[in-house]
């Protein structure tokens, strides 16, 4: 398997590093002079200081927000998830929102976010006339769930 390359942009970046051996994502930290302050229903996009290449369109990089942040201070990702193509090669910055009731400041070198490389599906598309049936049809939220 062919590594995931990162580069620095700042000398204070830190590369990614699984917590754990069992750790599917890499923590992504807060590359900063100054912590940031995050008001409560505020945005912040926050830089990591690194680029990175992805070897193969096969993969991609998805960004989550750390369990803890969002658990205990409602820090989460602006997005929900980022996505980083295998084709981008500028810096990783992440994107982050205040659900909490508190301010929160991003100290310099938090751990701010999770990166997964997973790999990625890119089947042919093609437009239809009309789909197939199924037994769901085109029932919406909640349509499955037993009542």
């Amino acid at each position: 398997m062919e590594p995931i390359r990162f580069q620095k942009l700042h000398p204070n970046a830190v590369i990614p590093q699984r917590a754990t051996p069992g750790s599917a994502g890499m923590d992504l930290v807060a590359c900063i002079e100054e912590p940031v302050l995050l008001p409560a229903g505020g945005r912040a996009m926050i830089p990591t200081g690194l680029a990175m290449a992805i070897p193969t369109a096969e993969w991609v990089g998805l960004v989550y927000a750390r369990s803890g942040l969002a658990v205990r201070h409602g820090i989460t990702l602006s997005n929900s998830v980022g996505v980083i193509d295998s084709d981008y090669r500028g810096e990783i910055r992440v994107g982050l929102c205040n659900l909490g009731q508190e301010p929160y400041t991003i100290q310099p070198g938090e751990r701010i976010a999770q990166l997964v490389i997973t790999p990625v599906l890119m089947p042919p598309v093609e437009e239809a006339d009309e789909l197939d049936n199924t037994e769901r049809g085109t029932g919406g939220f909640g349509s499955t769930g037993k009542r």
